[in-house]
């Protein structure tokens, strides 16, 4: 590979980075064909990007972006699949998903929302993450309900209001 080769590599890395803030770097290696493309079109039917990149280049492509992701330098050993999805936890439950019928991918490390989640142990939290339309809906609907229950009680207070004029006009 040229080194011209490679710094286009490089530059679609780092825009990709750069495009799609939470990324999953895996370890699929022994994986053989039959399983690889299983998790590949489960990857295509979940809308995750996944492609698998030279350690060097993506290490070199991380540093160009600007951004700190010093922690995960360490993890850039062996073969290396990188994830991409816009919602943080959907790479991981595939993972799980997947991992029922075989024992890669293996995670190595992930970057979801500005934070490093280094290990495979991570996975089970990183399922749990929620994506920020999914707090900001949390946040609307802890903001209606007090709203809802004071207009509920208005509107059944209504009904005993006028039951009471009336009987109280009736005598």
């Amino acid at each position: 590979m040229t080194k011209e080769e490679k710094n286009q590599i490089i530059d679609i890395l780092a825009d990709k980075l750069n495009e799609n803030p939470n990324f999953y770097l895996t370890d699929i290696s022994a994986l053989n064909v039959e399983t690889t493309n299983k998790l590949r079109r489960l990857c295509f039917n979940k809308g995750v990007s996944m492609h698998t990149v030279k350690n060097t280049l993506l290490e070199k492509a991380m540093v160009k972006t600007g951004r700190d992701y010093s922690e995960l330098f360490e993890v850039l050993k062996g073969s290396t699949a990188i994830m991409f999805h816009e919602t943080g936890n959907v790479p991981a439950k595939l993972i799980k998903d997947f991992r029922k019928t075989s024992p890669k991918p293996v995670l190595k490390a992930a970057y979801v929302q500005e934070c490093s989640y280094i290990g495979d142990n991570q996975l089970d939290a990183l399922i749990t993450v929620k994506s920020k339309n999914e707090l900001v809906a949390d946040i609307i609907l802890a903001l209606q309900t007090p709203a809802n229950n004071v207009v509920s009680a208005l509107q059944s207070g209504k009904n005993k209001l006028a039951g009471i004029v009336k009987t109280l006009s009736e005598r």
